[in-house]
């Protein structure tokens, strides 16, 4: 047979061809379609790439400043707690505050205004006074006791109308001897009756002891006196009531005072010496001085200190000095210490040159003695020259 073409294809050549178009057919295919697969997961990979980081991104965006306000949150939400805590601990304190004032009402016998009274001592009703004056005395102050009887201190109807005109109490303060029922227990008990000016104190009687009568007198007065001021005087000291009340008057307002004739004297480390401090290593080196605080011959301190005294009786520290006792029973409290010096007037002349110059004293000693020497036989002779007059008190304006 004749090819169109006037050729012939030699039959040996035909498996070439074939496998030559199938290779070619092959390449092709990878060429025209593996290329454009290839480039669509490219850019599908690419977008998607792309959309993960654009979220990426906006999630980076969005949660870096929500750590930022996660934090600021948290810090004042912790700056809100601590506040909150100090209000709480504020409240918390008031709180116990009132408690003990409600506590001290009930035990004392004060009313809710503080200005009538209700249950005092064996349910009797506790008045309302301007002062009340303790008088420190002893079993082996007899004579010293009439001597004030007979100079300063009122006595019988003149005693009780002192305390219905002017709300002045003033009695003589004394614990118990050792023994009871003793006799001399009972020299009190009649010298009582007769003069009825004793205020009896839960208290053994003892000079080292001085610390704890204080204590006692002051929540005995308390419990059974709702005063603006209670007043604690040696019974070897000369007193001018009209001068005292005049002058705790005007401190009437504050809450908290401490009125005396403020000191500051050795703490005393020597043993066998007057005024001996066994706890002297407390004040720091040998030599030191006290903190301030009242002489003891005559002080005066508000019904808030009274009342703090007997609701913390029982954990209140005694050191050897009464006066250094009640001292440290206000340092750490606010208090405002009153350094009256009239309040420490020596005896004539020196009170009595005083009085010339219009400037009574509210009480008079001799510091070397710690009271009048020989307050027996001198303090009529005191009274006469350094006194106020008897219608001094009385025409005082309280």
């Amino acid at each position: 047979m004749k090819h169109r073409n006037g050729k012939k294809i030699s039959a040996r050549w035909i498996p070439v061809f074939c496998a030559s178009f199938f290779l070619f057919g092959i390449l092709f295919s990878n060429r025209m379609w593996a290329p454009a697969e290839s480039n669509g997961q490219l850019l599908s990979r690419a977008r998607h790439e792309q959309e993960l980081k654009m979220v990426s991104e906006d999630c980076d965006t969005k949660k870096k400043p929500s750590k930022e306000v996660d934090v600021t949150d948290q810090v004042h939400k912790t700056h809100e707690a601590i506040q909150l805590a100090r209000s709480l601990d504020k409240t918390i304190a008031t709180l116990q505050m009132e408690l003990a004032a409600a506590r001290s009402s009930r035990e004392l016998g004060s009313s809710a205004d503080g200005s009538s009274a209700i249950d005092g001592v064996d349910g009797k009703p506790r008045k309302k006074v301007f002062m009340v004056i303790g008088i420190n005395t002893a079993f082996s102050s007899r004579k010293r006791r009439d001597s004030v009887r007979e100079t300063w201190m009122p006595q019988g109807e003149k005693l009780l109308q002192l305390e219905r005109e002017k709300g002045i109490i003033i009695r003589f303060m004394i614990g118990h001897s050792a023994t009871s029922n003793s006799i001399l227990d009972r020299a009190i008990d009649s010298e009582d009756a007769q003069h009825k000016d004793f205020l009896r104190l839960e208290h053994v009687e003892g000079y080292h002891e001085l610390s704890a009568k204080t204590k006692t007198f002051f929540s005995t007065a308390v419990a059974m006196w709702d005063a603006d001021f209670y007043i604690k005087v040696d019974d070897d000291v000369h007193v001018n009531l009209g001068m005292l009340g005049t002058t705790l008057a005007r401190h009437r307002s504050k809450p908290r005072v401490y009125v005396g004739c403020m000191k500051s004297g050795p703490v005393l480390s020597q043993k066998n010496v007057k005024y001996h401090e066994p706890e002297y290593w407390k004040f720091g080196q040998e030599g030191n001085k006290y903190f301030r605080h009242a002489t003891g011959q005559i002080y005066a301190i508000s019904r808030d200190l009274a009342t703090y005294i007997s609701i913390n009786q029982p954990i209140l520290h005694k050191y050897a000095n009464e006066d250094v006792s009640l001292g440290s029973w206000f340092i750490g409290l606010e208090v405002e210490h009153i350094d009256d010096r009239n309040m420490c007037c020596g005896t004539p002349p020196d009170c009595e040159w005083k009085a010339q110059a219009g400037n009574v004293c509210i009480a008079s000693f001799d510091w070397s003695c710690s009271g009048i020497c020989k307050s027996v036989e001198k303090i009529k002779d005191v009274h006469a020259r350094c006194g106020e007059g008897d219608a001094a008190v009385w025409d005082a304006l309280f």
